[in-house]
C-alpha cells in the first residue's frame, strides 16, 4: 500500500486501486489513486511556482549546490549492496525482467547521480558572453528554467527513466509533478523517500498516481510550462495537441538493425540480436523490431544461433516473462496477419508460453521472429502492418542483396519513429552510406553495434522531430529542462560629444 505526495505531504486517497501480480494474477499492491475530483491540490501546488523557477542563475544559486549534494548522497545510497538489491528486486516484482537487467537499471541511475554530484549541477547553468558594439555593452546567454513542469513516464524502466528526468528537471530549477505508470510506481515512491532522506526538499516535487484521463485533466487545469512524456506514440500525439506543443517526447520506436556485407563474429552478433530483441521480454522502446541481413549473413549460421539463444530463455529466471501492455491474443493475431504475406515464414517462437500463471490481461509469448521478403515489406498494402510496433518479444527479419541497399534505405525513410538503430559493419564506406541516409537519434555503428542500451554516458533520444527529448547527458538536460535567455548589459558611458540624433 502506498501514497501520493502533494505540497510536501504524503497523502492517502478514498480510491484505492488493487494491482494484480504480473506473475500469478493475485491481488498484489494497493495504490492510492487520485481521480478527477482530486486534482485541485496538485494544480494549486504547481501554480505556486513562478515561471522563473525555484532557482536560476540570478535567484537562489545555492540550490545548484544543494542538488549536487543530494545527487552525491543518493548515488552513495544506491552503491550500498543492500539498497541496490532492494531496488533491483522491487523492479523485478512489478516489471518482471532478469536480475541482471533490473540491476543494470539501478547501476545506470547510480552512475548518473555520480555524474551530477558536486559542482556538476551548476555547470549545467554555465552561461556565455559576447562582446558588444561599444564599451559597457555585453550580451550574456543563460539557461533558464520553465518553472512548473510535468513528467510522465512508462512501466518498463520504473527507476531509471523517472529518476533521470526528474533530477534533470530539478537541477535546472523547475518544480515538477511526476506521474509514473501506476503498475510500477511503487519503485519511484520508494526512491522519492530515499531522495528526501538525502536532502531533497519535500515541497520541490509532487508525485501522483492516477489514470490517464485524470492526469490529462490535471495538465489542462495546471497548464505546466513544459511536459516530458515517455510512452506510446498515440498518447504522445494527443498530448502534443492538448498542450499546444509545450511538450518534449520520447515515444515509441520501431527500431532497426542492418547487418552489412562483412560477416564476422557470428556468435557475438547473434547474442546481441537476441539481447536487443528479447531482453526485458522485448519491452524496451529501443528493442530491435526489424533486422535487415545482407545476403552474406543469410548464408551464415546466424538465424540458427539466434533461434537457439531465444529458446534458452525461460520464465524461471525472467529472461522471458509477462508482456504488460499487449495480450497474448493480440500478439498471436499479429503473427497470423503477417504470415498471410506472400513468402513470409515463422523462424521461431510464435506460441504462448507454457506452464505459467500470468494473468490473461497480460501477454505471455515465446520469443518470436518472422521472416518477410524485402519486396513484400515495401508494398503499400503490407508496410504499415509489418512496421507496427509490438511492445513484446517479437521481431521481423528480412534479407537484402548487394544491389538492394537503396530498397532498405527506402524502408527506413518511410518509418515514423526514429529512436535507436544499429549498423553492424566495420566497412567504413558501408557505414558512411547508411548513416548519411538515415536519421535515428541514437545510432550504434560498427561490429559491436546494438539497438538497446541507454547508459548515462551518452545521449539517448529520437531525432528528426523538434519535440524530441533526450535523457542522461548535460546536453539532454539543458535541451529538455531549460530554455535560452539572453541578457544584454549596456552600462555606458556615453561618448562625451554625444548629442540627440535626427529621428529615423
Amino acid at each position: 500500500m502506498f501514497l501520493f505526495l502533494v505540497q510536501g505531504k504524503w497523502t492517502g486517497s478514498a480510491a484505492w486501486n488493487t494491482l494484480l501480480d504480473p506473475l500469478n494474477g493475485e491481488p498484489f499492491i494497493k495504490v492510492a489513486e487520485v481521480d478527477e475530483t482530486g486534482v485541485q491540490p496538485f494544480v494549486e501546488s504547481l501554480s505556486k511556482c513562478p515561471k522563473h523557477g525555484l532557482h536560476n542563475p540570478f535567484k537562489s544559486p545555492e540550490r545548484y549546490l544543494l542538488y549536487g549534494d543530494i545527487s552525491a548522497k543518493a548515488a552513495h545510497m544506491l552503491s550500498l549492496p543492500k539498497v541496490s538489491d532492494f531496488f533491483t528486486r522491487l523492479i523485478q516484482r512489478v516489471s518482471p525482467k532478469s536480475y541482471q537487467q533490473a540491476l543494470g537499471e539501478v547501476y545506470v541511475t547510480r552512475k548518473f547521480l555520480e555524474n551530477f554530484s558536486g559542482d556538476q549541477v551548476r555547470f549545467l547553468a554555465r552561461c556565455f558572453a559576447v562582446p558588444g558594439n561599444h564599451i559597457g555593452q555585453q550580451s550574456h546567454g543563460y539557461r533558464w528554467p520553465y518553472g512548473p513542469v510535468a513528467i510522465i513516464t512508462p512501466f518498463n524502466f520504473p527507476l531509471e527513466i523517472p529518476v533521470l528526468q526528474l533530477m534533470g528537471a530539478l537541477y535546472m530549477g523547475n518544480k515538477p509533478i511526476l506521474k509514473v505508470d501506476s503498475k510500477v510506481s511503487i519503485v519511484m515512491e520508494q526512491m522519492m523517500r530515499l531522495l528526501h532522506y538525502c536532502g531533497l526538499p519535500v515541497e520541490d516535487v509532487d508525485f501522483i498516481n492516477s489514470d490517464g484521463k485524470t492526469m490529462n485533466k490535471l495538465l489542462m487545469e495546471a497548464n505546466p510550462r513544459m511536459t516530458l512524456f515517455t510512452g506510446s506514440s498515440r498518447v504522445a500525439e494527443k498530448l502534443a495537441v492538448d498542450l499546444k506543443g509545450c511538450i518534449k517526447l520520447e515515444d515509441a520506436g520501431f527500431d532497426w538493425k542492418i547487418l552489412g556485407p562483412d560477416v564476422e563474429e557470428v556468435d557475438y552478433v547473434a547474442w546481441v540480436c537476441d539481447q536487443d530483441a528479447y531482453a526485458c521480454s522485448g519491452q524496451k522502446c529501443s528493442a530491435q523490431s526489424i533486422l535487415f541481413m545482407h545476403e552474406n549473413w543469410s548464408a551464415s549460421s546466424l538465424i540458427p544461433k539466434m533461434k537457439y539463444l531465444a529458446e534458452r530463455r525461460k520464465l524461471a529466471d525472467l529472461t522471458i516473462g509477462p508482456v504488460l501492455t499487449v495480450t497474448t491474443e493480440a500478439m498471436l493475431e499479429h503473427k497470423k496477419k503477417l504470415l498471410q504475406i506472400s513468402g513470409s515464414k515463422l523462424l521461431f517462437g510464435g506460441e504462448p508460453l507454457e506452464n505459467h500463471s500470468i494473468p490473461p490481461i497480460y501477454g505471455a509469448l515465446k520469443p518470436t521472429a518472422i521472416y518477410i521478403p524485402l519486396e513484400e515489406i515495401l508494398k503499400d498494402d503490407n508496410y504499415e502492418l509489418v512496421t507496427k510496433e509490438i511492445f513484446g518479444p517479437f521481431q521481423i527479419i528480412t534479407d537484402y542483396k548487394k544491389d538492394q541497399l537503396p530498397m532498405v534505405l527506402d524502408a527506413l525513410e518511410r518509418m515514423h519513429a526514429h529512436l535507436t538503430a544499429a549498423v553492424v559493419s566495420n566497412d567504413p564506406i558501408f557505414l558512411q552510406g547508411v548513416i548519411g541516409n538515415t536519421v535515428n537519434g541514437t545510432t550504434y555503428a560498427g561490429l559491436r553495434a546494438r539497438t538497446t542500451g541507454a547508459p548515462q554516458n551518452h545521449w539517448f533520444g529520437p531525432a528528426g522531430d523538434p519535440r524530441g527529448a533526450g535523457i542522461g547527458t548535460p546536453e539532454a538536460i539543458k535541451l529538455v529542462w531549460s530554455c535560452h535567455r539572453e541578457i544584454i548589459y549596456d552600462f555606458g558611458p556615453l561618448p562625451r560629444d554625444w548629442e540627440i540624433p535626427p529621428s529615423t
